[in-house]
């Protein structure tokens, strides 16, 4: 049986009532498109599954002295720790690194990494769309997705850290402690990471014969200043938790400030354990007992990933997930109520 065609820049441009020459200016970064026209392009290159081969339409593989990273934000210390990370590996290289910022749901990170054509892409936190990945594989830019926000397809590289086993072993320092109430301020639902550190502590306090009731798992945008409303609600009332898993550091941050507010002592009165293990955890009063992420490390390792798949992208993409360890510091305590 002959092997079904496969799709080409013509079958795009006709699905997408456009010309051949519009889709290519698409898959290169060209300004000179309508964000109608371009945002069409980009979703029947993902209904098609087009993949480019060579041409016009074909970033150069091999070629350029540089990487991207693309940032979610670059606020805060998660994304200096991987950006060093990052940089470190692609120094080692003898490449530079780019950097820009995704901004949703703006597709002009997209339209500019396109237009500079690197070696490959870095995506640090970044929530992609099926349209974004499929328009990055058919202009044939490589991409490895650090600390994925959603499950990527099987097609697409990431590197990630033991999320799950972080939210269990925080479960695990506390059951010792002799907790028994418990509350998660956590992050976005629909993130894989918040997700998966949830399942993880919930899984200990399953197994401890106790119960983590679904009002007691709140969720936050990772801000602090929304953290703490979430956690003055969790800390008022009559049966309060003696002790909350914060899925941040910036979210732990907004439970001190929570704790403070309602004149509760860290940890005689609550203990807190967050996740990251950034320096601001060391830099409280007291300093926050938290899950280490090495997120300088999954840089390092999400660039050396980046260039192995640049020369030949695999079928089956390859996943890596770093260890994540508990830090005790001086957050928790033992249980007291």
């Amino acid at each position: 049986m002959p092997n079904p065609r496969r799709t080409t820049l013509a079958d795009v441009a006709q699905a997408a009532g456009t010309t051949v020459p519009t889709v290519s200016k698409v898959l290169s970064g060209r300004s000179d498109v309508s964000a109608g026209t371009r945002g069409r392009v980009m979703r029947i290159v993902a209904e098609l599954g087009y993949r480019g081969r060579s041409g016009r339409d074909a970033a150069p593989r091999g070629e350029s002295s540089f990487v991207d990273l693309v940032l979610s934000g670059i606020e805060g210390t998660w994304a200096n720790r991987a950006l060093s990370g990052v940089e470190q590996a692609a120094e080692a290289a003898g490449l530079d690194v780019v950097v820009s910022v995704a901004r949703p749901p703006d597709d002009a990170w997209l339209t500019r990494l396109l237009a500079r054509r690197p070696r490959g892409a870095v995506l640090a936190l970044v929530d992609t769309s099926a349209e974004q990945l499929a328009t990055l594989a058919a202009a044939r830019v490589p991409i490895v997705l650090l600390d994925p926000v959603r499950q990527p397809p099987s097609s697409v590289a990431s590197v990630g850290a033991a999320n799950w086993a972080g939210g269990r072993a925080a479960a695990e320092h506390l059951l010792a402690l002799g907790h028994r109430r418990f509350a998660i301020l956590a992050g976005q639902r629909t993130h894989l990471y918040s997700q998966a550190r949830i399942d993880g502590f919930r899984s200990a306090v399953t197994q401890a014969g106790l119960d983590l009731p679904d009002d007691r798992v709140v969720h936050t945008d990772w801000r602090r200043d929304r953290a703490t409303e979430q956690a003055l609600d969790l800390l008022r009332g009559g049966t309060t938790p003696t002790a909350v898993f914060a899925c941040s550091d910036a979210i732990a941050l907004g439970a001190y400030d929570a704790a403070a507010a309602l004149g509760l002592r860290i940890p005689e009165d609550v203990s807190v354990v967050g996740f990251d293990d950034l320096p601001e955890a060391r830099w409280l009063s007291p300093a926050l007992t938290t899950v280490h992420q090495p997120i300088a490390e999954m840089g390092g390792a999400a660039l050396r990933m980046l260039l192995r798949i640049s020369g030949d992208v695999p079928r089956e993409a390859p996943r890596e997930e770093l260890a994540t360890r508990l830090v005790v510091r001086g957050s928790t305590a033992a249980a007291t109520g």
